[in-house]
């Protein structure tokens, strides 16, 4: 024992600098690590007898954000695409919440005829509907298109969830106090809204498509609390971090080989779904946001937008242009 100690004791002698290393960067990585985990939702409010939409719950933060509000009592609708992945996201959120009144209804945002649909059924089915969380998204895929012709990042990511809100508004203010939640990203600060151009026909880039999608996100929520002032429908938008989930898959399917590789180890780093859900959750429940709408958040707390994210004139253009674009009135 006595040489296996003295053993030890030379090791560390001889090593002391790089164990010195190896200890200071593993600090590091540590703290790093927490710091991109972000801050956590610590409300406890319950929700018991309300009704809470999320679009895109089937997997990644949605799913998260859905386990949440079921755990809190909530009546949940998944809505999403692939109804397969939906039931299967919904049978493990009863299991794992307790909860049973956990729904699923199909919902296609590349397509304003689903949207419709969909805005419909809950219309007819729903007596109320007191948190709408439009969570689904799509993210630097190539140059598609939506059935309706729109290109495929901003008609999913802003345009079918701008019909869907519309749509569903006067369920919202029927159930005031209610909560519109628009789930967008640090990206809306490389955005621009190319209102000469809104599909980018004449020069298409998978990043600076959803650059502008996600600004097009906080420029509708700011707009939309403009319009919803003194009905007791409060709006919210966020980014929720950089997270593990599937919606970065088409900018990985076009990354260099040693990006991927280095991307396969960086991404331990980042936040995982229920880390990215935190701000999500916090929008929805949490007490001290009741009062405040058309602002943006990160981290479970208030923050100040890009400068081109404040801009009222254009988010008023912008509602004008997604108006006529889905033939609303």
């Amino acid at each position: 024992m006595q040489n296996y100690a003295q053993a030890v004791k030379d090791f560390v002698e001889n090593h002391a600098t790089g164990l010195t290393v190896a200890f200071v960067t593993g600090v590091g990585v540590l703290a790093f690590r927490r710091w991109m985990a972000g801050s956590v939702c610590r409300s406890k409010v319950r929700l018991d007898g309300k009704t809470v939409l999320i679009t895109g719950a089937n997997t990644g933060i949605g799913k998260e954000t859905a386990m949440d509000m079921a755990q809190r009592g909530a009546r949940v609708i998944l809505a999403c695409r692939d109804m397969t992945k939906a039931r299967i996201a919904a049978d493990e959120i009863r299991q794992k919440s307790g909860n049973g009144n956990v729904t699923v209804k199909k919902l296609d945002l590349a397509s304003l005829q689903s949207v419709r649909d969909f805005a419909k059924d809950v219309q007819e089915n729903e007596d109320r509907l007191d948190v709408l969380i439009n969570n689904a998204g799509i993210m630097m895929c190539p140059k598609w298109k939506t059935e309706d012709g729109f290109e495929m990042q901003f008609g999913v990511n802003h345009l079918g969830h701008f019909l869907l809100t519309n749509c569903l508004l006067d369920l919202l203010k029927k159930s005031a106090p209610s909560r519109i939640v628009i789930v967008s990203s640090l990206a809306h600060e490389r955005g621009r809204i190319h209102f000469d151009d809104i599909n980018l026909d004449k020069e298409y880039k998978p990043e600076k498509s959803y650059y502008q999608s996600k600004l097009a996100n906080v420029l509708f929520a700011r707009e939309l609390a403009a319009r919803l002032q003194g009905t007791n429908v409060t709006v919210y938008s966020l980014h929720p971090g950089v997270i593990r989930t599937e919606l970065g898959r088409h900018s990985l399917q076009t990354m260099a080989l040693w990006k991927r590789i280095l991307f396969s180890v960086l991404i331990f780093l980042i936040k995982n779904p229920w880390e990215g859900a935190q701000t999500t959750i916090y929008c929805a429940v949490d007490e001290s946001a009741a009062n405040q709408s058309g602002l943006y958040y990160s981290d479970c707390a208030l923050k100040t937008p890009a400068p081109h994210a404040l801009d009222d004139a254009a988010a008023k253009k912008l509602w004008n242009l997604s108006a006529s674009m889905v033939g609303l009135a």
